[in-house]
């Protein structure tokens, strides 16, 4: 099994060391170490539990052929653009069963003709977390409604759409998906 463990580690600035305390049990960043070069061979186990000390899912911590990274050419910070001092690459979004995505074919708002919006589905227990989000929402006669979300009460919410000088709206919906990845060509 070919891992991602060392550049995910690195990405988040982590040492072996660092790893090793966060798993549960804590391990010895010897292990991590060998976990990463292939040295010792990654069982579920393990993947899970490093994926838990770093925070990702446990899926982001393989490579499968079929979901190539994407090379980092350059990173932007405060002094400027330079190459990156190692190699780097991202592994673009994959898709999950809560993952909905909108095509922005007009600009609207803060979003451009041509921008990819993925929205994440929430239950309505996890509405809270969307507040004062932008947050996809189905609409009557198979519509769609998108825009701030101001409130909500059981099924019932209020949102401010994206058009400028436009009033907010109330409806009732069966689900929300709170927007949390722009894709935007340039």
């Amino acid at each position: 099994m070919i891992t991602a463990i060392r550049e995910v580690r690195r990405a988040q600035g982590l040492t072996l060391e660092e790893v090793a305390i966060r798993c549960v049990p804590p391990t010895t960043a010897q292990t991590i170490g060998r976990l990463e070069t292939g040295t010792r061979t990654v069982s579920i186990g393990w993947l899970n539990r490093i994926a838990a000390a770093l925070a990702v899912d446990a899926a982001d911590l393989v490579r499968l052929p079929d979901r190539p990274d994407v090379p980092v050419a350059a990173v932007l910070d405060g002094s400027g653009v330079a190459a990156p001092r190692r190699a780097m690459s991202v592994t673009p979004p994959r898709a999950e069963p809560e993952l909905v995505a909108m095509i922005v074919q007009a600009t609207a708002g803060d979003y451009r003709a041509g921008d990819m919006v993925w929205c994440r589905r929430l239950a309505p227990a996890d509405y809270i977390a969307a507040l004062h989000r932008d947050v996809l929402a189905p609409a009557p006669a198979g519509r769609f409604a998108f825009g701030r979300l101001l409130a909500f009460d059981g099924d019932m919410i209020s949102l401010l759409p994206t058009t400028l000088g436009a009033a907010p709206a109330a409806l009732v919906v069966p689900w929300i998906a709170v927007a949390e990845r722009l894709v935007r060509n340039l």
